[in-house]
């Protein structure tokens, strides 16, 4: 075999052993070991580092978001839809995630994808699948009580079963109504009062955090569910830091 050959024998077989590695890494036995692949992987400590920014870029394996930040290490992220900005198939800001989004959430490992808002939702795809992992697209606005529910069910079982992907809530362009969300999912898990909560939620909409008022009175109106405890050892290990 030919020194050109070999050296692309090598890097092939190499990329080859990153993907499988990856792919494996995503079985995990504990929480913690979960936690930690998605802290490495995504290189953010603090509730408002981002993933990937306003353009969509950043993280490149996670195109298709937009302004997507962690909520819980390895559990739940939040962001936006890279519509107006994307590279490729721009369109209205006004939609849910492209294709490659979706795509990209389920090579991450991720379950489970939220619109929390419903305009044009109908155009797009509930599953996306491949032979190894599934990601599943619903809509949930978590704008009432059951709703809510409904969305700290899906945190719970994402705590209490290390296989079970992460989630990713996701409104327009990652400010508002996905601020909304992470911030109530904060005050049930990561122990933040509503005035903090709101606070959390103002720094996090790039400044666009004027008027808004609903939103403002339901962070101020929550009160966890008795139903959804985690310990304390849990809560250090799942809730990114606030600066």
């Amino acid at each position: 075999m030919s020194a050109k050959m070999l050296k692309l024998f090598l890097l092939a077989f190499g990329l080859f052993v990153i993907n499988i590695n990856f792919c494996l890494a995503k079985n995990f036995s504990t929480l913690n070991e979960k936690t930690e692949f998605y802290k490495n992987r995504y290189k953010v400590n603090c509730l408002n580092e981002k993933i990937t920014n306003n353009f969509g870029n950043g993280f490149d394996d996670l195109y298709g978001t937009r302004n997507m930040r962690p909520i819980l290490f390895g559990i739940a992220y939040r962001g936006g839809a890279n519509n107006f900005y994307h590279k490729n198939n721009k369109r209205d800001n006004q939609n849910p995630l492209p294709n490659d989004g979706l795509e990209n959430l389920k090579n991450e490992g991720f379950s489970t994808a939220i619109y929390l808002y419903g305009k044009n939702f109908p155009t797009a795809p509930k599953f996306i699948a491949d032979n190894k992992d599934t990601l599943q697209y619903i809509q949930n606005s978590g704008m009432n009580r059951n709703t809510q529910k409904e969305i700290m069910q899906m945190v719970q079982d994402r705590i209490e079963n290390p296989n079970l992907g992460p989630m990713y809530l996701h409104c327009w362009n990652g400010w508002h109504q996905s601020g909304y969300v992470a911030a109530i999912i904060l005050m049930q898990y990561c122990g933040f009062s509503n005035t903090k909560a709101r606070e959390y939620w103002e720094i996090n909409t790039d400044g666009a955090y004027k008027k808004f008022d609903n939103i403002k009175q339901m962070i101020a109106n929550f009160t966890p569910f008795k139903e959804f405890q985690i310990d304390k050892e849990t809560q250090e290990m799942i809730c990114p830091c606030m600066k």
